[in-house]
Parts: structure tokens; C-alpha cells; sequence
């Protein structure tokens, strides 16, 4: 199974997910430095905004990387926003938790 780029099913998935995680990571990042570590920041909406940045962003990215975006069905548009919410809940918790500064 491949697409018109060559990617093999196995790979596309490998990819996505990839992209999705460090996608999490760096939300997590960019709202920590955006909005901060305090315990007021750790209310804030703001940090969801950067963080649906992320998620839209990556769509371009994977389209670059030679992934069928255009193909993507419900299912697969909800693994990305999951996966990139998981990943940015976990890093970002950890640094509110730890109070690092960035």
C-alpha cells in the first residue's frame, strides 16, 4: 500500500505520528514560554490556542514530509489532534509541576 509520493502505509503512520508527537512537545514549549509556568498561566486558555496552533500547523508539514493530507479521513484528523494534545498535556504539565522558566 503506498500513495503517490511512494510512503508505504508503515511509514506514513510512523510519520504522522512523529510529527504529531514533537508537534505536542513543542506546544508544550512555546506555551510555557508564550504564557508562562506560574500557577495564574496554568488557568489561562491561551496555552489551548498555542497549542490548536500546533495542531493546525502540522498539516502543511506532513503534506511536505510527503503525506496524503487530502486523504486523511475523520479518524485520522482526531489521531493527530490526540496525539499532539496527549504530548503537549504531559510536557506542559511537567513544566508547570517543576516551575521551570523558560
Amino acid at each position: 500500500m503506498s500513495n503517490d509520493s511512494g510512503i508505504t502505509g508503515h511509514a506514513r503512520s510512523v510519520v504522522v505520528t512523529t510529527v504529531a508527537c514533537l508537534a505536542g512537545i513543542a506546544a508544550a514549549l512555546a506555551s510555557a514560554m508564550y504564557v508562562g509556568t506560574t500557577a495564574a498561566a496554568a488557568g489561562s486558555t491561551t496555552a489551548l490556542v498555542v497549542l490548536a496552533a500546533f495542531v493546525i500547523v502540522q498539516f502543511p508539514v506532513l503534506k511536505g514530509l510527503g503525506v496524503a493530507v487530502e486523504e486523511f479521513g475523520v479518524k485520522d484528523n482526531l489521531y493527530v489532534a490526540f496525539m499532539t494534545f496527549t504530548l503537549w498535556f504531559i510536557s506542559y504539565t511537567i513544566l508547570l509541576v517543576g516551575g521551570v522558566s523558560l
